[in-house]
């Protein structure tokens, strides 16, 4: 299976994980975010950024997670109804803490908070499978100026 990430290009070598807070994980866990698209990676991070944060020099990743690899999933029907507000974030972030902790699965598939039909993954530096999963492209990435004008 292929999936996306979209970084900035000075980090976009390598799978790191930089163990600051955000959705799935509090501060200081480790986990690294990908996409199941690449317009979904790019929604991802235009969320997050202004226009000026997103006209720096940026690379999508194309990571490969071999088919035999254990993927665990958290689905629509696991979370609250208000699972998306920021209020809540200490819901997602304590079902991922858990999930690097409980250390079963070098993948987690869950939902994307923009988009409610589409899945993001979550890798597992300290997963002993983790050295599987690959970049096996790294392309140039422009967000277009319309994004947020």
């Amino acid at each position: 299976m292929l999936v996306y990430r979209i970084a900035l290009t000075k980090y976009a070598g390598k799978l790191v994980a930089s163990g600051r807070a955000a959705r799935w994980n509090p501060n200081e866990v480790n986990m690294i975010y990908a996409a199941s698209s690449r317009s979904l990676a790019c929604l991802e991070n235009t969320v997050h950024r202004s226009q000026a944060g997103l006209s720096q020099l940026f690379s999508v990743m194309i990571i490969e997670i071999p088919d035999h690899l254990t993927i665990k999933a958290i689905r629509l029907d696991d979370l609250p109804e208000d699972w998306v507000e920021y209020s809540e974030m200490y819901i997602t972030q304590s079902l991922g803490e858990r999930w690097i902790k409980e250390n079963e699965s070098p993948v987690l598939q869950v939902p994307s908070s923009i988009i409610d039909e589409e899945v993001n993954y979550l890798l597992n530096p300290a997963h002993k499978d983790f050295e599987q999963i690959r970049i096996i492209k790294t392309k140039p990435f422009i967000f277009d100026k319309r994004l947020k004008e």
